[in-house]
């Protein structure tokens, strides 16, 4: 876990004062809150903008506090717009006492979680150490049965609330990556637990999820070609939307709404991208690359354009197009002569960014982002081969393929800060694919505290 300058001061903080001197907390109970209740409302925790605001999270009392702790404060941490303070000892939560918001403010915490395991779920209360106030209470229903998939994600939905209290952003903890191995696609959570398999028979490439959250796609080879298959998650069998042949049909990619999937199709001679409905057929032509490679489309978040690969320049460059095949223009300059080349673009959440994998000096590749205001180009890899970029919802965060250890890896890249950690062990991962958020906060009760909260020093 990666702290601040101040960690050091924070320690011998602690060490010199019992934590219950620092922050005595009343015991949170199940009862009714004293505030109004305005659900959904959130009061802006007050710290500077330009700093990661740091975090106290406080020891979690009842079975399987532990754990949701730990999960809380790895989501925070792996979220990047926060500093996770390490506690030191174990927080004393007498009923009769009071934050001590002046010596929190002096070991640098900006926000005080403080939560306690309830019956049916998990009551949070944020404190605004600057405000000196509650300004957020909650309780989250979670699952009966501890440290299963289903529990885990409910956490990570709680981890991912408290981060939108604390910077306005929610977090990325409830969400998965699909990706291949050993030609099955597989399935991950986002901090790199529960790893298991999706498919079990055939060669699969290039899974994507649609906007649901429960619905993939991915291509799979058959006797006869390449197919584009269909699954729901909840169900053991795929359907094919590709009409049956010997043709490929590779790199599908489900339109923002999800009434589209469109997938890169080819008899003989080059392929092009092609558009249906989830119903499957051939559906309409949206390229015309007239002998060219024509793949990896990825829409715009308003789903009007579509950025794709396309060799119709000679090699491969990154391309947009409007959904319908017009007005395409090449996004990534090059020159007449490079044998470079860039491709496997994906469009960011946010609709500012691709990143796409570009080779470098001829040699392996790397990961880029371009800029879509400016036309700007970062690279933000260079050791290894990287490949295969895919955003995460917060148009922040992207996963990869990585030669950098072991086999190929999927590691998770944060863009702001060049932060990275490594997602799959084992080696031979490649082609993951970030989903949209799984689960959106369900709630037993939410409340917005007010100002008459604060409380006196």
């Amino acid at each position: 876990m990666r702290f601040s300058s101040h960690s050091s001061a924070l320690t011998r903080a602690l060490t010199a004062a019992s934590l219950g001197a620092v922050l005595a907390l009343p015991a949170v109970a199940c009862g009714q809150d004293t505030t109004s209740r305005n659900e959904g409302v959130s009061l802006r925790l007050g710290y500077d903008p330009y700093t990661k605001p740091g975090v106290l999270v406080t020891a979690i009392g009842g079975v399987g506090g532990d754990s949701i702790r730990a999960i809380v404060q790895r989501d925070l941490d792996y979220g990047d717009r926060v500093t996770v303070l390490p506690a030191g000892g174990e927080v004393v939560t007498s009923g009769a006492a009071r934050v001590n918001y002046p010596l929190l403010a002096k070991i640098g915490a900006a926000a005080v979680v403080q939560s306690s395991v309830v019956p049916g779920g998990l009551r949070v209360v944020l404190h605004d150490v600057g405000g000196k106030r509650v300004i957020q209470r909650r309780t989250f229903r979670l699952p009966a049965t501890r440290d299963t998939p289903a529990w885990r994600l409910a956490v990570h939905d709680v981890a991912d609330e408290i981060e939108r209290w604390i910077t306005g952003t929610r977090g990325v903890a409830a969400t998965r990556i699909l990706y291949v191995k050993d030609g099955k696609v597989r399935v991950v959570d986002s901090d790199g637990e529960n790893d298991r398999a999706v498919t079990t028979t055939g060669t699969t490439l290039s899974p994507t999820w649609h906007p649901n959250g429960r619905t993939i796609a991915y291509s799979v080879f058959g006797e006869r070609g390449t197919q584009v298959m269909v699954r729901d998650l909840n169900s053991p069998t795929a359907r094919r939307v590709t009409e049956a042949g010997a043709a490929l049909n590779i790199t599908p990619a489900f339109s923002p709404d999800g009434s589209l999937l469109v997938y890169s199709h080819g008899e003989e001679e080059g392929s092009d991208l092609f558009a249906t409905t989830l119903e499957g057929g051939l559906g309409r032509r949206v390229t015309v690359g007239r002998g060219t490679d024509n793949v990896s489309p990825s829409f715009s978040p308003d789903g009007r354009r579509i950025a794709f690969t396309s060799g119709r320049s000679g090699h491969p460059e990154v391309y947009i197009t409007d959904v319908d095949g017009t007005n395409a223009e090449l996004l990534t300059d090059f020159d007449f002569g490079d044998q470079s080349y860039r491709s496997n673009p994906d469009w960011s959440p946010d609709g500012r960014m691709i990143a796409f994998q570009s080779q470098v000096s001829g040699q392996g590749f790397q990961v880029m982002t371009i800029n879509l205001r400016d036309r700007s180009i970062k690279q933000h890899t260079s050791e290894g081969s990287n490949e295969d970029p895919s955003w995460a919802p917060d148009a922040r965060h992207l996963v990869f393929t990585s030669t950098r250890s072991t086999g190929r890896q999927l590691y998770v890249l944060d863009t702001e800060s060049g932060r990275l950690r490594q997602l799959t062990r084992g080696g031979g991962a490649r082609a993951g694919a970030w989903s949209p958020p799984l689960v959106r906060s369900v709630t037993a009760s939410a409340t917005a505290a007010a100002g008459r909260d604060a409380q006196p020093e």
